[in-house]
């Protein structure tokens, strides 16, 4: 549902510039992607990054990401509910197309709502002292190197952080940029991306200076 809802929104596009990894001199850049690792994106800014502790870094939810999720949640409830009551009072309640399709188009938008406010509310997180990232509700255990989410990442794991860019088209186009993990083996891994440029190469440099890891920044400046 979350997911049928962004792509609505959001339309997959392509890379907003070419860019030559050789030039940051690790062999590493040869061989992983710069195309994004999560496809679609959101034209505005949904995280950013808060310094919990000096141990401890979050990605959350901004205000008006907040706010933009909970009003698809009301929006759908508000229509379900009041519309059933003023055809309920008027007598007119019946399983008929028009009480109907009103009432599926207020759950579709309630659920989707309710779908974006919960996981646009998951922890994203960068914890020294239990030094690994994770990506989901529960806290990792310390110790359980069997059987563990692919999610959570030990700091030892990542090798760097890497930024690139995707051109989305939609009834709007817009830029979305991307900000993922580079681990030792090559792979990639997504934290967030979201529309603001300049936000998120802030967050992506106070990351990369908590983590002492290299940034990799495939965004072009304006």
């Amino acid at each position: 549902m979350i997911k049928g809802l962004i792509q609505k929104l959001n339309k997959t596009g392509k890379s907003q510039n070419i860019f030559d990894p050789s030039r940051l001199n690790d062999p590493l850049t040869m061989q992983i992607e710069w195309t994004p690792a999560k496809k679609g994106g959101i034209s505005f800014r949904t995280r950013k990054l808060v310094k919990v502790s000096p141990y401890r870094v979050e990605f959350k939810a901004t205000r008006f990401a907040l706010f933009f999720y909970s009003f698809f949640a009301l929006a759908g409830t508000s229509l379900v509910i009041g519309y059933s009551l003023s055809k309920y009072r008027s007598n007119q309640l019946s399983f008929d197309a028009e009480t109907v399709i009103p009432v599926v188009i207020g759950l579709v938008f309630g659920i989707a709502g309710g779908c974006l406010l919960y996981f646009g509310r998951t922890p994203i997180v960068f914890d020294k002292m239990k030094r690994c990232f994770w990506k989901e509700r529960k806290t990792p255990e310390k110790g359980l190197a069997k059987d563990i989410p692919k999610d959570v990442i030990d700091f030892q794991d990542i090798h760097a952080i890497q930024l690139v860019s995707e051109f989305v088209r939609s009834n709007i186009s817009f830029y979305s940029y991307e900000l993922n993990i580079v681990k030792k083996d090559g792979t990639r891994v997504n934290v967030i991306d979201h529309g603001s440029k300049e936000k998120l190469k802030n967050d992506a440099h106070t990351l990369s200076m908590f983590l002492n890891k290299p940034l990799w920044d495939a965004i072009p400046m304006d």
